[in-house]
């Protein structure tokens, strides 16, 4: 593999963020044991089993919330008689549901996110973000698993309860990060869109699904598909995006290229600039709009940050 990322690259505070032009896998790997110190989740992990997370949900189960009066139609089985006789009152007790939510994670590592002005790439930040989340899942008791996008096609990572998994999952996000370059031999027009068809094969019910990416192309394939699995899952989009990304560099005369075409410009326009800042704005609100769905958040990262929340599973 590619040894682009220099070795001072390697060491990093608890919350402080990759930087770069490349991933290693070393890295991604050295992420865990600070996913597991910095998860704070409000859901803890209970019983003997891993992956038995306690929700809001109130119902049958193995742990208890509290003691209670009888209310009609509560089931009589659950009545504590110590209670109900030291009050003279019926009181019955009430348990937490147990439930599992497996965690699906959409990364982008196709050409777009080839792209970064300071500290590192998007296709850096997106490979960040999901390792923390994978090792946060796996911390949490959770299975999880991934669809990883990039300039070859899609990778598939059924979800699981294991570090190997989470192993063999980042040994390909990194692969895929690596092979990014500033002359791609082939390009796919929505390289996003089969992912997101992978995703929907994929995925059942309750699932809590991440997409992490730029989000560029045409919104409304990803509103299609996304408010699609949201009728099931929960979704949480993380928009990946750099400074040049919101608005033009200062006035100057510039040349810039996707690796394919190549386009000089004059960033001084001020009418080009005004029109530069409100496309970016826009595809924002859009974004914004669609995660007003219930079962949908919202939330960006920026390339020149060089911290990520502690805990991305909140």
């Amino acid at each position: 593999m590619r040894n682009s990322v220099p070795a001072a690259h390697s060491a990093f505070p608890a919350t402080g963020a990759l930087t770069g032009a490349y991933v290693e896998l070393t890295q991604l790997l050295g992420l865990r044991h600070s996913a597991q110190k910095n998860l704070t989740n409000s859901s803890s992990a209970i019983g003997h089993q891993s992956g038995l997370k306690v929700s809001k949900t109130r119902g049958r189960g193995v742990d208890f919330a509290e003691v209670r009066q009888y209310q009609p139609g509560d089931d009589v089985r659950t009545i504590d008689w110590r209670v109900t006789a030291r009050k003279n009152k019926p009181h019955t007790k009430v348990f937490r549901e147990e439930r599992e939510r497996p965690v699906l994670i959409f990364v982008d590592q196709s050409q777009q996110m080839f792209f970064g002005s300071q500290l590192r790439l998007k296709s850096v930040a997106a490979a960040d973000i999901t390792a923390r989340i994978a090792w946060q899942t796996l911390a949490a008791g959770d299975r999880v698993g991934a669809v990883i996008v990039d300039n070859q096609g899609q990778h598939l990572f059924r979800p699981y309860r294991s570090s190997r998994a989470v192993g063999r999952l980042l040994n390909q996000l990194a692969i895929s990060n690596q092979a990014l370059t500033r002359n791609p031999s082939q390009l796919q027009d929505t390289p996003y869109l089969a992912g997101l068809q992978q995703l929907q094969r994929l995925t059942h019910n309750r699932f809590r699904i991440y997409v992490v990416s730029d989000f560029a192309g045409e919104l409304g394939i990803w509103q299609t598909h996304l408010q699609r699995l949201a009728r099931r899952n929960q979704i949480d989009l993380i928009q990946v995006y750099d400074p040049l990304d919101k608005q033009l560099p200062p006035a100057g005369h510039y040349s810039v290229t996707d690796g394919q075409q190549r386009v000089n410009f004059f960033s001084g326009n001020p009418r080009l600039r005004e029109n530069y800042a409100k496309q970016f704005e826009q595809r924002c609100e859009v974004l914004q709009d669609m995660c007003r769905h219930p079962s949908m958040n919202y939330r960006t990262v920026s390339t020149h940050s060089n911290v990520l929340p502690q805990n991305l599973l909140n």
